[in-house]
This record gives structure tokens, sequence and C-alpha cells, in this order.
């Protein structure tokens, strides 16, 4: 198969309490439709979270000269700082429901996160997950369970890191002129599809492509399929897309 993309690693990082394994489940069959290899690191522990990931970055584009980076929500954010700072060796951005830019301030996922650190803080994982499993949808459940399980005691340390950390603003993403699909997902108010608006209409090169929330509670890959499409658009020129 000839790839749709050029042939370096495309480097995706996962949200705030979640793991490359939620990645997988996402990317691994869009990314592999279109020939591209997929590199899904599994989350630095605890207060590591944030500048392990950006370490891992930098280590990678040693050892392959240039990436194509992304992933969900807080793991997109660190891929844009990461293509913010460096032009010369990022080819490209796939990011799913990015949270905010700029200052975290009163942003819903940083909200949700510093919650989340305090509730683990205070009841434990197992008393934490009894709380989000009465207001959640069952897949959301299952994925939270085993991410949050395997991280443990570093949880509480990764969520905090998470929910203060500031993100590009929309003129430090600007600057970053590579193809750029952004996927948003309607009606999920954690992550606002205006938010995604903003960064795709900040990227020179950006395209967002927006899915339903029901569609990706039934198919992890609807995510993907849409966000690797914006990136698609944004290499090839192409007009944004509509709802999934």
């Amino acid at each position: 198969m000839t790839s749709a993309i050029p042939d370096i690693p495309v480097v995706l990082l996962p949200g705030t309490g979640s793991d490359e394994t939620f990645v997988r489940s996402v990317f691994t069959g869009p990314l592999a439709l279109v020939g591209a290899r997929l590199i899904a690191p599994p989350p630095p522990p605890g207060a590591a979270l944030a500048d392990g990931y950006l370490e891992e970055l930098d280590r990678l584009a040693r050892v392959h000269g240039s990436l194509i980076v992304g992933g969900i929500s807080f793991g997109a954010h660190l891929a844009a700082e990461w293509a913010v700072a460096n032009p010369g060796r990022c080819e490209g951005l796939v990011c799913a429901l990015p949270a905010w830019h700029g200052e975290p301030g009163s942003a819903a996922a940083a909200v949700a996160a510093r919650a989340s650190a305090d509730l683990v803080a205070s009841q434990g994982v197992d008393g934490a997950l009894a709380a989000v499993a009465a207001g959640s949808p069952g897949w959301l459940v299952d994925e939270l369970s085993r991410a949050w399980r395997r991280q443990g005691n570093e949880l509480v340390a990764g969520l905090r890191v998470a929910a203060e950390r500031r993100a590009p603003s929309l003129a430090e993403l600007a600057t970053v002129a590579v193809p750029a699909g952004i996927g948003g997902c309607a009606g999920d108010l954690v992550h606002p599809v205006a938010v995604a608006r903003e960064w795709a209409g900040a990227l020179p090169k950006g395209r967002l492509e927006v899915v339903e929330l029901a569609g990706f509670g039934r198919d992890r890959e609807v995510l993907g399929r849409a966000s690797l499409v914006g990136f698609l658009k944004g290499r090839f020129g192409r007009a944004e897309g509509g709802t999934w």
C-alpha cells in the first residue's frame, strides 16, 4: 500500500488519566488504512506526565528525524506545544478533543481533572470510580477503571499537572504551518466543539471534522477517522468537512 501520510511515525499521546491502550483503540485502525506507523508511548508517572512526554517526543525525533504528532485532549495539548517549539521536526498534527487554549482557567476539562484528583485523593481509586460510574456511560467507566488502576498512586499528581498546564495560545498555534487535523465531538461538554473549531481556525492548515458523541460511544475509531481525515484535507488543501 502507498501511504497517504509521509513515511514517518505518527506519535499520539493520551488524555488526562488515560493511557496508550485507549489511543490505540481510537487510531490504530484508521492509521493502518493509510499505511501509517503509530507510536503510542505509555504515560510517564505522576508529576512527570507532561515533561516526560515532551522528552519522549524529543527522543523519538532524534531517532526518526521528524514526526507527525498529536493525541487526545491533554495529549493533543502537549503535542501542539511540542510542535510550536519544534517547527523543523514536526510534519503534522493529528489532534482530537482539545479542551482549551492558553491558560486552563475554568475550562471544563481542567475543572473535571481537579475534581477527579480531589476525589481520588479523598476516596481512593475504587471510591472515585464508583462515584464516576453513577453518571458516566459504561464504556467510559471501563476505560477509566483500567487506566486509573494502572496508574495507581501516581494518578493524582498526573491529574493535577494536566489541570494546571497551559496549552498553546491561538497565536502560537498560528505559527504551526503544517497539515493539522482536529477532531471534535458534538455533545461532549468537557471538550467543547467550539474549542476544536478555534484550534482549527488558528492553525494555517487546520481542518476540523466533527463526530457525534453517540457514534463515538459505539465505535472509538470514528474519532480517529475524523481527525485523520482532517489531517489529510489539510495536507491536500481540501475544505473543512461536516459532522460524522
